[in-house]
């Protein structure tokens, strides 16, 4: 019998397979795959179970439970609600169709920073740890005690929301002014670069003009970062974390933006203030498939699941 975790992105799919019962360190089974273009969600779940069918397993042995790290917003039915990237998903029963391509399997979905968060704390053997996720938009979650909180049937914990500036008028994706993901995401930091330059700026150039520190990409960038820095800042004043991790691609890519929003977060503290570690995500992009594989582990417990470190 295996577990598998799923990790489904708005562009790409990776999945990862693991033996119950199989050594520790043992290697496990992992795939990438790319959506189709076009084809909606028929060629989008034939994708899926071509990747599924790829993945080498010994005969007789079947899928028992999964994991699913998912970006979109579910409805209380657990149909797709909401996603940018995928929006011909809008109304998809997707735990339907994941137990359809693997029959006998449990199934479990959570939002994909969420799961993330979970993975982050078991890599730093930490029971309290809030993680951010920036890149395209700014996703995360969080870990107190060694649970997943607010947990997998009470929604996401979206970092990504908090209100930094309720004055401002960047305008989120949600429709709201003022998140976070507003003005720290890798598209909000874009939109500010190509205002301040007056013409279209990819992310390419706006690295190289960060490492060089141009005025305009130092500007650029050190807004997104003190706005993240409130948040930590934020959050941390409610649930006391022993650490803070910041991963992303957007966040990996340039050099030093951790140190950066680390500093303007110290700036930002009350003398008598938690304090927490503020540092890179240990696991790359990787954290929300380790997360899905953590999630898919928890299914079959006697008691309602609760996902811990």
């Amino acid at each position: 019998m295996s577990r598998l975790g799923i990790d489904m992105g708005g562009t790409k799919v990776a999945l990862r397979l693991e033996r119950n019962g199989a050594a520790v360190g043992a290697p496990a089974q992992q795939t990438v795959f790319t959506w189709p273009h076009e084809g909606g969600v028929a060629a989008d779940m034939d994708a899926l179970a071509a990747a599924l069918t790829a993945l080498p397993r010994p005969p007789g042995d079947p899928v028992t439970s999964v994991g699913t790290a998912l970006p979109a917003a579910l409805d209380t039915e657990g149909r797709v609600s909401g996603w940018p990237n995928r929006p011909h998903w809008q109304g998809l029963d997707i735990r339907r169709r994941l137990t359809a391509l693997l029959p006998g399997a449990r199934v479990r979905i959570a939002d994909d920073g969420d799961l993330a968060a979970l993975a982050e704390a078991r890599a730093a053997g930490c029971r309290d740890l809030v993680h951010f996720g920036v890149g395209t938009g700014i996703g995360g979650g969080m870990v107190l005690d060694g649970v997943l909180r607010p947990g997998t049937a009470r929604g996401s914990c979206e970092v990504g929301h908090v209100v930094v500036d309720h004055r401002g008028d960047a305008r989120c994706d949600c429709g709201r002014y003022g998140c976070v993901q507003a003005l720290a995401s890798g598209r909000a930091t874009l939109r500010r670069a190509t205002r301040a330059l007056g013409r279209p700026v990819g992310f390419a150039e706006l690295r190289q003009a960060w490492t060089d520190r141009a005025e305009w990409a130092v500007e650029t960038v050190t807004t997104g970062a003190s706005a993240l820095a409130a948040a930590v800042v934020s959050l941390a004043e409610l649930v006391h974390p022993e650490i803070v991790t910041i991963g992303g691609g957007f966040a990996a890519a340039l050099p030093g933006y951790v140190t950066e929003v680390a500093a303007r977060t110290e700036a930002l503290q009350r003398p008598t203030a938690p304090t927490p570690t503020l540092r890179p995500a240990a696991l790359g992009a990787l954290s929300s498939l380790d997360g899905a594989l953590l999630l898919s582990r928890d299914i079959g417990t006697a008691a309602p699941p609760r996902t811990t470190v």
